[in-house]
This record gives C-alpha cells, sequence and structure tokens, in this order.
C-alpha cells in the first residue's frame, strides 16, 4: 500500500536555493491555462518557490512578492503568454477575488501561481495543483503537493521525474 495516495508527492528542501530550483523545474513544465495554489505559514517559501516558477516559465522580468499590488503580469519573451501571480493575504473572501479581476486572469491567457489561495477558494476552479508548504527548521521546508484532476496529476507526474527521475 502506497504512503501517498495518488495525486500526492513530498519533497523536502533544504535551502532557499533548492526551492528557487524546484520551482524551477515546475515552471518549465506549466502550460497557459494552469493554476498552482501555494499555501503555508509566512516565511515557509511560497514566494521563493514562486520566483523559481517564473525563472522556469521563461518570464522577462523576475518575479517578486505582489503583497501590496496583489497581482503581477509576468510576460514570456518567446511566445508572449503571460505568468499571474497572485498573493491573495490581504484578501478576505471569495467576493475579493473579483476586485482584482479574477475571471480574466483565470481565463487561459497564461499560467497562474496564487499564494494563499485560502482566502478565496471558492472563487477558484477546484482542479489545480495545490501545495502546502511547511516549516521544518530554519533552512528545511516539506513541500506536500496535491494534484486534483487528470491534467494535474500528469503536471505532477512530469515535476517528480524532472525533480528526482523517477515518475509514478
Amino acid at each position: 500500500m502506497p504512503i501517498l495516495r495518488e495525486g500526492e508527492f513530498d519533497i523536502i528542501s533544504h535551502s532557499v536555493e533548492q526551492t528557487r530550483r524546484l520551482g524551477v523545474r515546475l515552471g518549465s513544465l506549466l502550460q497557459a491555462g494552469d493554476m498552482i495554489c501555494l499555501s503555508g505559514d509566512l516565511g515557509a517559501g511560497k514566494t521563493a518557490f514562486a520566483i523559481g516558477i517564473g525563472e522556469g516559465w521563461g518570464a522577462k522580468v523576475p518575479l517578486t512578492s505582489p503583497t501590496f499590488s496583489l497581482v503581477h503580469e509576468h510576460e514570456r519573451a518567446r511566445d508572449k503568454l503571460l505568468l499571474f501571480h497572485l498573493d491573495c493575504y490581504r484578501l478576505h473572501s471569495p467576493a475579493d477575488a473579483d476586485t482584482i479581476g479574477i475571471d480574466d486572469i483565470l481565463s487561459g491567457r497564461g499560467a497562474v501561481v496564487i499564494e494563499w489561495p485560502e482566502h478565496i477558494d471558492a472563487a477558484l476552479p477546484r482542479e489545480r495543483l495545490g501545495i502546502e508548504l511547511h516549516i521544518i527548521e530554519p533552512t528545511r521546508r516539506n513541500f506536500l503537493f496535491d494534484a486534483t484532476g487528470k491534467h494535474y496529476e500528469t503536471l505532477l507526474d512530469q515535476f517528480r521525474g524532472a525533480s528526482i527521475g523517477v515518475n509514478k
């Protein structure tokens, strides 16, 4: 009997740099319309991971935290597709998602990375790749990936293969 259920993957990062590199691996696999949801305590590494995703995606400009502006759009050089990076920490309900144009963001014009998705969860599609980050020690983080939907299970399997060389 497997330890994790189908669609789950658990990995530990030992540094901010390794967290960023894991993000690069995931970002290189994303397609327009993909949604990545990052949850975890303050300081758990969500933004460091998102920065790596942007690098792997091919964003022209490095990602920075959208804490105060709530949404940053990053264009990819090779095809002009967008990567939307949201920080929903200051939002309090799914109705607040309308104020940032969530329907346009989720229209498929690009990939979407959401920090603190639990604040607007009811406004988001159920199918997604959810990632919970937990602080283990000052430099170690536990990542628990949870893929909901066949597309995201395939994406997670590709990520697993790209990260540790093992597919399911």
